[in-house]
């Protein structure tokens, strides 16, 4: 579901990583349009407790010209502070829009934040890496670390700005979206399949060496889940002071709009020994940073069902059906709505996703028709998949109406082998909808 900012903003930091640096957490990630896959810029967001989001800054800019200047690709911002010289240093891939002179490049900047330098491609033996998906890892002697898609593994020089050795080649299949984290020493290696923007299941490899050898572990979510319909692109140990919690972050990914309503998901991994795992899929959980611990969080708030037809307001075609998941009104008339008043501090709206699942708008009004926040949301998906599909900050407590457009669109695309994913339809579903008063 969508994350707002301080502006009001929809969040739009995908390919991402965080960092922690001070007493915040910084969050880069690629921006987006809805009408290209042309690179528009990172971004950079900042937060005390990995809720509270405030922009900080286009940490990289698209450049005049050059390697991320106009109708150019640019993802996957990594960014590392370097222990020798202090910078820091962002890496990059960068590409043509059709995915032809692909490089692992990067930048630097003095402060977290940016702006950014872009210095051009990551060079190994005097030549560019050409690899397209790719990752960082820092390990706690303070090494750094390139990952790219296939199973290599190279390994920084001092200063973050060039590579000093090839570490492993493993020669994997895919396994794009690397990311590598560590556990009582063992390092676990993360990656997905090769379905272009669709979600598949990402497996994951242990060692006990960043040499190797590298040992096949299998998925780490449950078989048929599609990693809860994400790919993966980083993990974060968050410490504290009675234990660590593993953040998984992954990509749920919406071409053609993957400005509007690509989305994230965040989960606790469960690690053990040799064994990683995220076992269920948590609609709503709590962090505490400090102590480094997690635990369950339930929404709470005024139900209103589906039928109940006093206090939702139905325009257009919309049909009653109890589907796999649960009972549901839906619709795919392009333009039909249903919105609901209410007076109170947040609003939020339950249903279900399928192989029909098309695009929603959101809108929240308040008693002056004045827009406050705004998004659009993509209900598809390769299994049903019932869930909270969106739900607001907490605002101050006033009148408010939340409206959910059904827009007659659903997202298609196709692969180098021009193979066609995406949704089968474009239809939109109501369960029910919850207020905070």
């Amino acid at each position: 579901m969508a994350w707002f900012d301080d502006r009001g903003k929809v969040v739009s930091a995908h390919g991402a990583n965080l960092v922690k640096d001070g007493s915040k957490f910084y969050l880069f990630g690629e921006a987006h349009s809805d009408t290209s896959n042309a690179f528009v810029g990172f971004y950079c967001y900042s937060s005390p407790d990995l809720y509270n989001w405030k922009f900080e800054s286009v940490a990289l800019p698209m450049q005049p010209a050059g390697r991320l200047g106009p109708n150019r690709v640019g993802e996957r911002p990594k960014v590392l502070r370097c222990p020798a010289t202090g910078e820091y240093v962002m890496l990059m891939h960068s590409d043509t829009l059709t995915y032809k002179d692909q490089c692992v490049a990067y930048a630097t900047a003095k402060n977290i934040a940016g702006p950014y330098t872009f210095c051009g491609p990551l060079l190994f033996k005097g030549k560019p890496v050409r690899k397209w998906d790719m990752g960082t890892f820092q390990d706690a002697d303070g090494s750094g670390y390139l990952i790219t898609h296939g199973g290599l593994l190279y390994k920084l020089s001092d200063d973050y700005k060039s590579i000093a050795e090839q570490v492993a080649d493993n020669n994997w299949r895919g396994a794009e979206a690397p990311t590598i984290f560590k556990k009582n020493g063992v390092y676990f290696w993360l990656a997905s399949d090769l379905t272009s923007w669709e979600k598949n299941d990402n497996f994951y490899y242990t060692a006990t060496s960043l040499k190797g050898p590298w040992t096949a572990r299998g998925n780490f979510a449950p078989n048929g889940t599609l990693t809860w319909n994400s790919q993966t692109t980083f993990v974060l140990p968050i410490a504290g002071a009675h234990d660590t919690t593993y953040l998984f972050m992954g990509d749920r990914w919406s071409y053609p709009h993957q400005a509007s309503s690509a989305t994230y998901v965040w989960q606790p991994l469960k690690v053990s020994g040799t064994t990683l795992s995220i076992p269920t899929y948590q609609q709503a959980w709590a962090i505490n940073p400090d102590k480094g611990t997690h635990s369950s969080f339930s929404i709470a708030g005024r139900v209103i069902l589906h039928q109940n037809k006093k206090q939702i307001t139905y325009r257009g075609q919309w049909q009653p059906v109890i589907n796999e998941t649960m009972a549901i009104s839906q619709s795919d008339d392009k333009g039909a709505t249903f919105s609901v008043k209410f007076n109170g501090t947040q609003v939020g709206w339950y249903g279900n996703a399928g192989l029909s699942g098309g695009y929603a708008s959101v809108k929240v009004t308040d008693g002056r028709d004045k827009t406050v926040l705004s998004a659009m949301v993509d209900l598809y998906s390769k299994y049903p998949e019932a869930s909270l599909r969106f739900i607001s900050p907490v605002l101050p407590k006033a009148q408010y109406t939340l409206t959910v457009m059904v827009l007659g669109e659903h997202g298609n695309w196709t692969d180098k082998s021009k193979r066609i994913y995406g949704s089968q339809g474009n239809m939109v579903s109501v369960s029910k909808i919850l207020v905070k008063d």
